[in-house]
């Protein structure tokens, strides 16, 4: 396969670069770091203007129709902010979940920016998010009702809706929970990444509206959430790139004993190691983009293989960052922190780099 964008995807690319690090500076990245909506109007206006909030969105529902791999060439360059606020979980998480349930209706607002939407998927344990679900759906009377927490909600305080991942009688179902501020209780709570906030979301008794087609949709959720780890790893390359180029930049400068530490051969062997960490990193995340796009047969795998991968990577080139910047990397006006802190995070979020392993070890043995 030939990794190479085409002259589209690569004007796609620059112009991503160049917007993001013209709207959403290191100084802009700090204060939204302390600001629970993460996001002002003007860059979420220029998201949109962009087409970015509709790039999964259908064209015949007001989006761009663009594929995964362009959205994940986007996501590359936000992690290297790294992007604060809601977009991922809007544009991309919510988008996919509402795209695959066929709720074409909540499409439009999306790719239009207007409204914000985002999953609630996993809950306390470990491996598979589907595995974790013990929130119920039942009737009551002429409605829906559900109940249960979700302990880790992208976004979720500042969310329009919620499609929220339920256990019914006929298995994992879906249902739309809209304001959740307003209809449940939703709070902020600590995360490890600054700029992207999380949020619990208690329900009892909520009243909700069923979405996606009849019986089991554990399937239908497993392919949703194999994009959504794509997306993420995108973001985690993204990170990681500009770590690698922040480490070189630095080392380059820095003199110790009347050199510069890059010609160190110990710094170089590790610069190196850096470099090819990203740069299988960064295949992986483009054959899984392509993969789902063209309904390849090893999808499940490539995603699966891309999103483990990154996640031990993007962790080591990160971290490597902030040791080469000695004690200045632990400080808070450095951006080494932000890249390994988003890092992090997207390798625990949606069952982590572990669940991935262990489902690609499922795959093997039930190919074998």
């Amino acid at each position: 396969m030939d990794f190479t964008y085409d002259d589209e995807q690569l004007a796609l690319q620059e112009v991503a670069r160049t917007a993001l690090e013209r709207e959403c500076g290191p100084d802009l990245v700090r204060r939204l770091a302390d600001d629970d909506s993460a996001m002002t109007p003007g860059l979420w206006s220029t998201l949109v203007d962009l087409g970015w909030t509709g790039l999964l969105v259908p064209e015949d529902h007001g989006g761009v129709g663009a594929g995964l791999l362009e959205t994940a060439i986007v996501l590359e360059q936000m992690g290297r902010v790294p992007l604060p606020g809601p977009f991922f979980s809007s544009a991309v998480a919510a988008t996919l979940a509402v795209r695959a349930l066929g709720a074409t209706e909540l499409l439009g607002d999306l790719a239009a920016g207007t409204r914000r939407g985002t999953v609630a998927v996993g809950e306390q344990g470990h491996g598979e998010p589907l595995g974790t679900v013990r929130t119920r759906a039942r009737r009551k009377a002429a409605q829906w009702v559900v109940s249960g927490e979700k302990p880790v909600v992208m976004d979720g305080h500042g969310a329009d809706w919620v499609v929220v991942v339920a256990r019914s009688e006929e298995g994992v179902r879906s249902y739309l929970l809209e304001s959740p501020a307003t209809n449940a209780a939703v709070e902020v709570v600590p995360s490890l990444d600054p700029t992207r906030k999380l949020a619990r979301l208690v329900l009892d008794e909520t009243p909700v509206v069923p979405l996606g087609p009849p019986g089991n949709q554990a399937s239908l959720w497993r392919r949703v959430l194999d994009d959504i780890a794509v997306g993420l790893t995108a973001e985690t390359v993204g990170a990681a790139d500009r770590a690698l180029a922040e480490a070189i930049a630095y080392t380059s400068e820095r003199i110790v004993f009347d050199r510069p530490v890059a010609t160190y051969q110990s710094i170089r062997h590790r610069l190196v190691d850096m470099f090819q960490q990203v740069e299988m990193a960064r295949a992986g995340f483009q054959f899984a983009a392509w993969a789902s796009d063209t309904e390849a047969p090893e999808r499940e795998q490539a995603a699966a293989m891309a999103a483990s991968y990154a996640a031990e990577a993007g962790t080591r080139v990160t971290g490597e960052d902030i040791q080469m910047h000695g004690g200045v990397g632990f400080t808070w006006a450095n951006d080494a922190h932000f890249l390994f802190k988003r890092v992090k995070q997207n390798e625990l979020l949606f069952g982590g780099a572990g669940s991935e392993r262990h489902r690609l070890a499922s795959l093997f043995i039930e190919s074998a």
